[in-house]
């Protein structure tokens, strides 16, 4: 969804949530739940109830995720997740994100870069989806960036020991997976990334948007 205004755009970057959406690996355990609890047929008001994995859809994740000292929710600052960023189109990309990939893109210290793949025009979120390798993790954490964004439901795909997350997370780079990026050229951009506030909780959903 893109809403023009007078002076700027705005770009919805999030994934609808729906009983059908794409969920990690097509688990369907992960697959959110909407009720109603109530409705004008029996009462004055309409009233609906989701259950849901936190990880699923457009979320963020916080330390926590992966590391058993890591923080969580309450102690995100919100300035690390609504800040400038730098959106890189990397569709050419058949398999994974590694430290060659991001060396030939102009990343600098304290960036909040968005990874846009050909996850988000195929239908292989839930397979065979584009990631951040164990290589293009160190990379990014040598070059001290803010946080990263990705166009996938995990920013790793396959890794038993979580490489790339607990590499990131050791520098205190932000995670922001299932982002919806089709119509976003590569660029500059103003980032709204704030998740619902949930004390001691290791992620929580997101409505992410752009804002040139």
């Amino acid at each position: 969804m893109i809403i023009n205004t007078k002076d700027f755009k705005i770009f919805d970057i999030s994934m609808p949530i729906s009983y059908n959406m794409p969920v990690y690996k097509g688990l369907e355990y992960k697959r959110p739940i909407i009720s109603i609890d109530g409705d004008f047929s029996t009462g004055s008001s309409y009233e609906t109830r989701l259950e849901m994995n936190l990880h699923t859809g457009t979320h963020l994740d916080t330390p926590k995720h992966m590391i058993a000292e890591g923080y969580t929710l309450e102690e995100l600052e919100l300035n690390r997740v609504v800040t400038h960023c730098r959106v890189y189109d990397l569709t050419d990309l058949k398999d994974k994100i590694t430290d060659k990939d991001l060396m030939k893109l102009d990343i600098k210290e304290g960036d909040f870069i968005v990874l846009k793949t050909r996850n988000s025009f195929e239908e292989i979120l839930e397979k065979d989806f584009i990631y951040l390798d164990k290589s293009g993790a160190e990379y990014l954490t040598k070059l001290n960036i803010k946080g990263v964004g990705i166009d996938a439901l995990g920013i790793e795909r396959a890794q038993p020991d979580h490489e790339t997350h607990i590499n990131l997370f050791n520098s205190n780079i932000m995670i922001l997976e299932g982002l919806r990026l089709k119509d976003i050229v590569e660029g500059e951009y103003m980032l709204s990334a704030a998740p619902i506030y949930i004390p001691g909780a290791e992620a929580a959903p997101v409505r992410a948007y752009l804002i040139k």
